[in-house]
């Protein structure tokens, strides 16, 4: 099993704090977002970390020799979806990828490592009361999610928030078998393809496309964290997360700094 980090954009939102280095370099509680992702994936299952970066991606190589890495050489055209997707040649055997700017704990990867299905999805069921301290980014932007019993039925920002039941974190594990999967239907779309009939590919979010792969019959299950997570979006975002986290004895010690802890 691998971890493939999506870290390429430069994260505006965060204004000065990403214009010397890229958005993960943000530190928060004293350590980078990146730091707090590669701990939450320091799991004896995951043998293999990459960082997929655009902007400033010559920093991150040079303070983490340890990861693989690959180049979103349009990071600055195309979003997270077809970012992804320039690490497809790591897909085999099955991999956990994650959003490069979320803070959230190791539970959370433990249970997705045991989950049987093919594929299974990260969400936060307390999302609501974090949006709460979020008036730069309202809930029109929350990555909502639908569920039946342990099965997602919806991934959508348009979902009303009374009938969310919670919001994707940006964490999810594809099986060997579901790496496959999502290749074969990554291919099979057109270059002019648009998600839901208005997102065209390269403006995609891993989202649309998880959404889609629901409509095309495929079974997302989830796991779910209460809380215990933070996106780091905006300054707003920023000055929360300095405040909040980490979440009190949630977080073990951090692994190697500065190396990627590989």
């Amino acid at each position: 099993m691998k971890t493939i980090i999506i870290g390429a954009g430069r994260g505006r939102r965060l204004d000065h704090l990403t214009e010397k280095q890229p958005k993960p370099f943000t530190e928060i509680g004293g350590k980078r977002i990146l730091d707090w992702v590669l701990t939450a994936h320091n799991q004896p299952q995951i043998a293999e970390r990459y960082f997929i970066g655009g902007y400033l991606l010559d920093v991150v190589k040079s303070g983490y020799p340890n990861l693989q890495f690959r180049h979103n050489d349009k990071w600055a055209e195309n979003n997270i979806l077809q970012s992804l997707f320039y690490a497809k040649d790591a897909f085999h055997g099955g991999f956990i990828c994650s959003y490069g700017d979320i803070l959230y704990t190791p539970h959370i990867v433990a249970d997705l490592l045991e989950s049987t299905a093919n594929i299974t999805v990260a969400i936060d069921t307390d999302w609501r009361n974090r949006y709460r301290y979020r008036s730069q980014h309202p809930t029109t932007d929350a990555e909502k999610v639908m569920a039946s019993g342990t099965h997602i039925t919806r991934m959508d920002r348009t979902i009303p928030d009374d009938q969310a039941f919670g919001e994707f974190i940006g964490v999810a594990k594809f099986s060997a078998k579901a790496a496959e999967l999502i290749q074969e239907h990554y291919d099979n779309l057109d270059e002019d393809f648009c998600f839901g009939g208005t997102i065209p590919m390269h403006k995609a979010y891993l989202i649309h496309f998880l959404d889609y792969l629901l409509q095309q019959n495929v079974t997302i299950d989830f796991v779910a964290t209460h809380g215990h997570y933070i996106e780091v979006d905006t300054l707003e975002d920023y000055a929360y997360a300095q405040k909040n986290w980490p979440p009190t004895s949630l977080i073990p010690p951090l692994i190697g700094e500065g190396e990627g802890g590989v």
